[in-house]
């Protein structure tokens, strides 16, 4: 298969993403936009600037950056306007199901209401669905580095919409030298409501990381997670548990995680029979795309199409898709993924 063929291939396959955040997902033209109207000061003021601003040179210019992008987040209209930036992006990339992280403690802190930001973002998720038929949910994330005030704001927003599209609670933030211990009781709140639980761990700490995370968050999945390679004990335990790490190969590399795609640890992962999915984490800040991580897989390991629509199904498989929703999305998918297939084999058939 030639590289055009491919990368059609890829763009066509039906995908889900479980590990992308909404704040992380400005296109330079939207911040510009935002950052004008609500009167953010940027270090550029045109498309070209953005990009050149996004190549970070280390992870606390990364965090700066992100920051920037979250404080021109301010009045609901905004986040319905980013909130459909990135389901039409999607769309174009035919991914059926997004579940996004967004860190609303941040918004709240930033005068932001709580009520009007749900509405906002539920009229986009609504307008994804009718428009492009893409669906998304929401993942509020406490930061662990912030303290548990913000994360008793975070629990209360999620349990109380966990009816309008919220489906899980998560955590990030730093990862050395703060605890998941002080927000145990947050995430067994979270359980007990209803909410699925997912955690980031195993990205700059090790595997002790992820083991908190399994007991004070009771993650149901593991976001990044890949220090897990480093304990053959913890390996087995995630197979055997079926615990999926959402990895996000080219996070991974810009954020100095691991050196190179090529020693990532990704196959290592596979080949222990670990669960793995495959997404973007904050695309336009590393110059990615879900489309393009399935693309990078390929080249850097010689993953067959077989392999990354296993991966795509593998994605979905692990999904907190209501279940009054995720009978149409299977049907869907399953459909398109055949039919994709179908076409595939014809193609081979046609060659002399």
């Amino acid at each position: 298969m030639n590289a055009i063929n491919l990368e059609a291939f890829l763009l066509r396959m039906p995908k889900v993403e479980l590990h992308v955040h909404l704040e992380g997902t400005f296109r330079p033209a939207t911040l510009l936009h935002l950052a004008r109207k609500n009167g953010i000061a940027l270090p550029a003021d045109d498309e070209a600037g953005i990009r050149r601003w996004f190549r970070f040179r280390d992870f606390d210019q990364f965090i700066e950056i992100y920051v920037t992008c979250s404080r021109c987040l301010k009045e609901p209209e905004d986040f319905r306007l980013l909130a459909l930036d990135f389901l039409a992006e999607q769309a174009v990339q035919n991914v059926l199901w997004s579940e996004v992280h967004f860190t609303i403690s941040t918004h709240l802190w930033n005068g932001g209401k709580g009520d009007e930001i749900l509405d906002a973002l539920a009229e986009a998720m609504d307008e994804g669905r009718k428009r492009w038929g893409v669906g998304m949910a929401l993942i509020p994330d406490v930061v662990r580095n912030l303290g548990v005030e913000r994360a008793d704001a975070t629990l209360r927003w999620a349990v109380e919409h966990r009816d309008r599209g919220v489906v899980a609670m998560g955590v990030g933030g730093m990862e050395r030298g703060f605890s998941n211990e002080p927000y145990a009781p947050h995430f067994a709140a979270a359980r007990a409501e209803g909410l699925h639980t997912v955690a980031h761990a195993g990205e700059h700490g090790g595997p002790e990381s992820i083991r908190s995370a399994l007991e004070h968050c009771l993650a149901e999945r593991i976001d990044h997670g890949i220090r897990a390679v480093d304990d053959p004990s913890l390996l087995a335990e995630l197979a055997a548990s079926g615990t999926a790490l959402d990895v996000c190969p080219s996070s991974n590399v810009a954020l100095a995680a691991v050196p190179s795609l090529a020693e990532h640890p990704l196959p290592r992962l596979r080949e222990a029979g670990v669960a793995v999915t495959i997404n973007s984490d904050d695309p336009p800040l590393f110059g990615t795309s879900l489309t393009r991580e399935y693309l990078l897989l390929h080249r850097a390991y010689g993953w067959s199409l077989e392999d990354l629509a296993g991966l795509s199904f593998g994605a979905l498989e692990h999904a907190f898709v209501p279940d009054r929703d995720r009978p149409a999305i299977e049907r869907r998918f399953r459909a398109e993924m055949a039919a994709l297939g179908a076409a595939q084999d014809a193609r081979r058939g046609s060659i002399p």
